[in-house]
């Protein structure tokens, strides 16, 4: 026999549905516009219908509820084990279910997709592992929860001690999961910045040195320039250092021709300093072009750029932070 699995179903926005869910005897999701789903019998037709009653959301967003809906619809079963949160009591309320899918309006409010479960008890949070724990903070409505996680609920729910985590276990543990967290922030704005528009990233690299504490100009509107962007402490270029920056927001890497026409230019302004940009990132031989270069000059890479952004964000102008919206978050020391 297959091994039974277990869900998360989150109850509403800061759970405020979690008594809703234990009075009632359900679990349940919102989604009201697109019906009664009983005559529904292929995930195709859900995500029809999510793209017709949900047209004004991002593609993205419907995509992502189509494949939340479509796992309580058909791949919830009966016997599987379902959990919800409560932030405010920190305990998970662990259950079965007990019934097919039902479509029922007077239950819950906007929340009319139900199936009926039998509640086993509760777990506190804090008698689980970190790593269990963090599997349980995803921010999905409806995931399915590791063997391991699973495995470990049950035990603690039949009343047997959970496993302790040593102090450096723990530490370990955090430690991990803040490094996992800052690499996909990290590709995310890297993602953010690649979709930006020539004009944008323009405006983006300008915002930066202006929020390092440059005077920026940019001459003139078109790509393929010379020069793109010059920045100096006063924006005159009277006082030093005088930087001329060229950006180049394409897929393909930059090579040594492009350097050393670049370089050409940076000879002929005596006392400038050079800053070359490029998205697509830059060959070995144009890497070899700079550092060789008897004028200064600094090659920024989209890695670069990404954590130019990060380390300068509280600097930037409300110009430049629209280019990139982000939010702060803080993590334990």
């Amino acid at each position: 026999m297959a091994s039974k699995r277990m869900w998360m179903v989150r109850a509403g926005q800061g759970a405020y549905l979690f008594d809703d869910f234990k009075d009632k005897g359900i679990v349940a999701i919102g989604w009201d516009e697109i019906g009664d789903l009983s005559h529904v019998s292929t995930p195709e037709e859900i995500k029809h219908l999510v793209d017709e009653k949900y047209a004004a959301d991002k593609k993205g967003k419907r995509n992502i509820s189509s494949g939340q809906i479509k796992r309580f619809r058909f791949d919830f079963r009966e016997g599987d084990y379902v959990v919800t949160y409560s932030p405010e009591k920190r305990i998970y309320m662990v259950g079965k279910i007990i019934g097919e899918y039902e479509y029922n309006t007077d239950l819950i409010e906007n929340y009319p997709h139900i199936r009926k479960v039998k509640w086993l008890g509760d777990v506190e949070r804090d008698k689980l592992s970190v790593s269990t724990k963090n599997t349980l903070g995803a921010i999905s409505t409806i995931f399915e929860m590791s063997e391991s996680a699973k495995n470990e609920i049950l035990s603690v729910l039949k009343g047997n001690e959970g496993p302790r985590d040593s102090v450096e276990t723990a530490e370990d543990e955090l430690d991990s999961i803040k490094e996992d967290m800052i690499e996909k922030a990290h590709e995310f704005i890297k993602d953010k910045i690649s979709s930006l528009s020539w004009e944008d990233m323009e405006e983006l690299v300008a915002g930066i040195l202006r929020g390092m504490g440059y005077k920026t100009m940019l001459p003139s509107k078109g790509p393929d320039r010379g020069r793109d962007i010059f920045a100096s402490p006063d924006g005159l270029g009277l006082e030093d250092p005088r930087i001329v920056v060229e950006v180049k927001h394409r897929n393909g890497s930059m090579g040594a021709p492009e350097i050393r026409s670049f370089l050409g230019g940076l000879r002929s302004m005596q006392g400038n300093k050079g800053l070359y940009v490029s998205t697509g990132g830059f060959t070995k031989e144009a890497k070899y072009e700079a550092e060789r270069a008897d004028v200064p000059l600094t090659l920024i890479d989209l890695d670069m750029l990404a954590k130019l952004v990060v380390q300068y964000y509280d600097n930037f102008d409300e110009q430049t932070k629209a280019l990139i919206p982000l939010v702060k978050i803080y993590w334990l020391a």
